[in-house]
């Protein structure tokens, strides 16, 4: 049997926001108070990123089936994503996740300026409560221009850098540091829509 909607067990106002686009109605399904969310998201020594974001995706399905058990609401299929960047031969470890403060992200910004760098977006859903949950990794490729430290600093006064990984958002201010991308925008923005909408099809779920 097909269903109406699913849980969304994210807080990127931008998975919101690409889901919409689809055509797919969703429920929130976020952390309580007392869950320890942001130690999930902690990158292992030595991990390479698409074993991180899968790793991360996964543990956050696990984390959202026991919110759901415990809160004893109405069965509806769990989608959950991770967005990481990777920067390869970075010497300090090829992840570059979200910057903790205005300093680590301009050093995010100048590790990136006028190079490629990937950007891996992990989707899983949750079709049952007694499934595995599928999870598949897009990876798209994003060009830098040679940022400034002027712009860097302009950009970071913004705010946008924060609480994004690689320190920036394609769809903001930063569109104007990058001349060209290769693979989904909408990964990059968090939540790759091609991807997502198969995603949802194995799951029975109705979207465009």
């Amino acid at each position: 049997m097909s269903k109406d909607h699913i849980y969304l067990a994210s807080q990127s106002p931008r998975r919101q926001e690409l889901l919409k686009q689809m055509g797919v109605h969703f429920n929130m399904l976020l952390p309580d108070e007392n869950e320890d969310s942001e130690s999930i998201e902690t990158p292992l020594p030595n991990e390479a990123a698409h074993i991180y974001v899968e790793r991360v995706t996964l543990a956050k399905s696990t984390a959202a089936l026991t919110r759901w058990k415990k809160r004893s609401l109405p069965w509806a299929p769990i989608l959950c994503a991770d967005t990481t960047v990777r920067l390869p031969k970075n010497p300090d470890g090829e992840i570059l996740g979200k910057p903790k403060d205005a300093a680590d992200a301009a050093r995010i910004l100048a590790l990136l300026s006028g190079k490629v760098h990937e950007v891996l977006t992990a989707v899983t859903i949750t079709a049952n409560p007694s499934d595995q949950p599928i999870c598949l990794v897009q990876v798209s490729e994003v060009q830098f221009a040679v940022l400034s430290p002027k712009q860097i600093e302009t950009y970071i006064a913004s705010g946008e850098p924060f609480g994004k990984a690689g320190a920036y958002g394609i769809q903001g201010l930063a569109s104007a540091f990058i001349p060209s991308i290769r693979g989904s925008y909408s990964g990059i923005m968090g939540l790759p829509v091609y991807e997502t909408a198969q995603l949802l099809d194995r799951a029975r779920i109705s979207c465009i």
